[in-house]
């Protein structure tokens, strides 16, 4: 049995697939302890022995923000121990000589140098003694360090000074991480800080997952954990456990598998992803059958991270996002949240404003029927509440009304960011609304972006889970290289080490891998590279495919210009159980099976009458025309006036959105 767990900040999604239908329950997080969450989802769902949870775990990620990692002690050639709180000397605000430094992860006394030296092309030069090994292993263990990341010059062009070094840090029995096994890639500062990253997250995501994987053997013999990767596959537990940079977007990531799997299955190719969420909206942008676009430029919490991730982009505007007055008077939401605990007012625990509040209030909630009436929402307590935190607004409908047009307009900003300023016209896209919160706000945000279609696929607030249980088994593997173009062949044998490498650690876990070869390159003299297929049979086509790219992304190429190949890639792939819904027969019909209630919600500033609809309710074919809401377990959907939802054969909501007729006019 396989079961998918994702920890979000309020609620933990957990899915199974049984009998081939997906089944789900919500349960809340535990932010003291995420594990007793999966746990207990686990039980529910039935999980027996021999059964495999592959987990979605925000652990990293929340470490990141709240800075509360190891003490990791840094190791670099002496002369270079403070590159790692330098950096590239990239400011946020150019113009504000007030603004503080970033805060580095490893303070100045935890900086240590040893005296080496590797050139550029891996010879080594100076390697250190036994006595300075040995000296520089009392100055850790005499700093207090919980852990410790090394990052020695040049280190993936001849790791073997680097890997002296570790034999001699493990002596003192805490997490050892090395660039060379890390992120064996050029680029000193982001290796260095990819490598600090992992060792400051280390101990605690070694403990948690470790202790849950004995936790999971223990309570179902057999049983074993897998972690969902921030590139998009999983692996095993005990590999996330010694490379937890690897797993800071772990959750997200399951959402752009879960999305683009069913868009792909709905017919629906370049689409949008919205994930609102309990904390954070979560977008990207994806081709349905590619799947989304993977960076190495990643930016968490202000620390640059060179491992692959999908490339999402993350705005604090979640549903329990809170709401304030600044002090001029600026109503602001997020980005600080309410999470699990104590949660929006109307949960009964909350004392502070939140989005979620704001639609209960909006009356775009069900109070019967959310969470299938596991919740509780006190109106009593939620109009009262937020009565008092008003301010100098009239009304509680014009201060919940003011919460969710700021809280969209974050987010409409977010969709612009990977879209509009990437070169993509919204207009071509089809947005698809998951998470708890994103089927509320769909239908507004498609309009102010012009967006003709909305997908709302079945489960939506568990689509990330969903995502986690239909992922690939995935491992990375890279190395920097810097050969000239024309030498593209010689960069065979150094796939196949890497090949043989990967293959070789998922034949471990019992698994048969897919090869996927690429190389990085660029154009001599440039700073960055383009990342590109390579091709076994003629690998100069890789060469002509890089000029066709450039020339694709920045407007120009130049066939005459010499080439770099910069670095060489290999992602091994070990195929998840195949699986697609069942698709039912399409008929014409109305809905009116599925109508349960009629009531009054805020729209457009009035109070107008809404049909509630119950989504398990309705039939492949039914189209339902806005205003309406339709509620389910895991999210509720709100159709505009003008709007049109038909449900398609896959239980998957498509909303033909409608032009505003303001905006309409002003194009005319």
């Amino acid at each position: 049995m396989r079961i998918a767990v994702d920890t979000g900040g309020t609620f933990t999604d957990c899915v199974c697939l049984e009998d081939g239908k997906l089944r789900v329950t919500k349960i809340f997080s535990a932010p003291g302890d995420p594990s007793r969450a999966v746990l207990e989802g686990v039980l529910q769902l039935g999980g027996a022995d021999n059964v495999e949870v592959r987990h979605g775990t925000t652990v990293g990620t929340n470490t990141m923000l709240e800075r509360t990692g190891a003490r990791v002690a840094f190791v670099t050639t002496a002369g270079f121990e403070d590159t790692i709180a330098i950096g590239r000397q990239a400011r946020e605000r150019l113009y504000d000589w007030f603004a503080p430094a970033p805060e580095c992860l490893v303070p100045k006394a935890l900086r240590f140098g040893i005296a080496e030296r590797v050139s550029a092309e891996g010879e080594i030069l100076r390697e250190p003694t036994d006595d300075e090994l040995a000296a520089l292993v009392a100055d850790v263990k005499a700093s207090g360090a919980e852990a410790a990341a090394i990052s020695l010059l040049f280190s993936f062009a001849n790791p073997k000074t680097e890997r002296r070094v570790e034999e001699a840090l493990r002596e003192l029995e805490i997490p050892v991480s090395a660039s060379h096994r890390i992120l064996p890639e050029f680029r000193e500062y982001e290796r260095a800080s990819t490598t600090v990253v992992n060792g400051y997250l280390a101990p605690r995501m070694s403990r948690y997952l470790l202790a849950l994987e004995e936790s999971i053997v223990k309570r179902h013999r057999g049983g074993r954990v897998d972690v969902m990767q921030s590139s998009g596959g999983v692996v095993a537990a005990r590999v996330a456990a010694d490379e937890p940079v690897r797993t800071v977007l772990s959750g997200p990531a399951g959402g752009v598998v879960g999305a683009c799997r069913m868009a792909q299955w709905a017919g629906f190719n370049k689409i949008i992803g919205f994930d609102m969420g309990g904390t954070s909206t979560d977008v990207f942008v994806a081709d349905a059958a590619a799947g989304a676009e993977s960076t190495r430029e990643s930016v968490v919490a202000g620390v640059p991270i060179g491992v692959p991730m999908l490339d999402i982009h993350t705005a604090g505007a979640g549903g329990g996002s809170i709401a304030r007055f600044d002090a001029g008077g600026m109503l602001r939401v997020g980005p600080e949240s309410a999470g699990a605990d104590p949660g929006p007012i109307c949960f009964g625990r909350g004392e502070r404003a939140t989005v979620t509040d704001a639609n209960f209030v909006l009356g775009r909630l069900d109070a019967e029927s959310f969470l299938g009436g596991a919740v509780a929402l006190d109106e009593e307590r939620t109009q009262r509440l937020m009565k008092e935190q008003k301010g100098r607004l009239a009304t509680v409908e014009d201060f919940a009304a003011g919460i969710v047009r700021v809280v969209e307009s974050q987010m409409e900003k977010a969709i612009r960011v990977i879209s509009v300023e990437r070169g993509h016209d919204p207009r071509d896209f089809t947005l698809v609304a998951f998470g708890g919160g994103g089927p509320l706000h769909a239908c507004s945000l498609a309009q102010a972006l012009r967006i003709p279609h909305v997908l709302v696929p079945a489960q939506p607030g568990a689509l990330s889970a969903v995502g986690i249980l239909l992922a690939d088994t995935v491992r990375d593997f890279s190395r920097t290289v810097m050969l000239p173009g024309d030498q593209a062949k010689s960069t065979g044998k150094i796939l196949v080490e890497l090949e043989e490498q990967g293959a070789a650690e998922l034949a471990a876990e019992g698994l048969i891998g897919e090869v996927e070869r690429s190389v990085d390159l660029r154009y001599r003299g440039q700073g960055y590279e383009l990342n590109v297929r390579y091709d076994t049979e003629a690998p100069e086509r890789s060469i002509e495919t890089f000029h066709r790219l450039h020339r694709q992304r920045y407007g120009f190429s130049d066939a005459a210009r010499p080439v770099e190949i910069v670095n060489v890639r290999v992602r091994m792939i070990a195929a998840s159980e195949p699986y697609e819904p069942e698709r039912r027969a399409v008929v014409t019909g109305d809905g009116g099976a599925a109508l349960f209630a009629g009531r009054e919600v805020w729209l457009e500033g009035r109070w107008r009458w809404t049909r509630f609809y119950k989504r398990e309710m309705l039939e492949a074919g039914d189209a339902i025309a806005g205003p309406g809401m339709i509620t389910e377990y895991t999210a509720a959907t709100l159709v505009l006036p003008g709007c049109v939802a038909r449900t398609d054969g896959l239980g998957n909501l498509v909303i033909d959105v409608n032009r505003d007729p303001a905006d309409e006019g002003a194009r005319a």
